[in-house]
């Protein structure tokens, strides 16, 4: 079976989404509160984080570590329209760095970036670790290609 990360095109591939991606909420209104900033490890951290998750190198995890994930989204109270608009700025970067349009593959990205705000979602709005959601680690996302 090929990895999402394999199919994908690899780091250079998700590194080109990421920096699409991350230009697109660093300039739009709905997103300014929440990106207010360009951070310098943005986009490789998101880059390492995408292709962990994919099947690829284990990045994310031996360096900044999911705990950071949790951090850096904690009190940011993410509302239901930028998580929205989060997807959808998501959705036409992975057009845009031309990823395969492949109907499976592409759903896979879709589960995989729906998922991953929410969660984002909820961490941002707990006011104890209980709150949080229960994911403490980089998810391994597959699919049936």
């Amino acid at each position: 079976m090929t990895t999402l990360y394999e199919f994908a095109g690899g780091d250079e591939a998700l590194h080109r989404l990421e920096e699409l991606f991350y230009d697109k909420v660093l300039a739009d209104p709905v997103l300014r509160r929440v990106f207010p900033i360009r951070q310098p490890t943005h986009v490789r951290h998101l880059t390492w984080f995408t292709a962990e998750s994919f099947g690829g190198p284990d990045r994310f995890t031996t360096g900044p570590g999911f705990q950071y994930l949790i951090d850096v989204h904690r009190n940011l109270k993410i509302t239901d329209a930028e998580r929205d608009r989060f997807v959808a700025l998501y959705l036409e970067a992975v057009d845009e760095a031309g990823l395969p349009d492949d109907p499976a593959f592409r759903a896979a990205i879709r589960e995989h970036v729906e998922f991953g705000v929410r969660v984002a979602q909820q961490n941002s709005h707990a006011e104890t670790d209980e709150g949080l959601h229960p994911i403490r680690a980089v998810p391994a996302w597959t699919w049936p290609g």
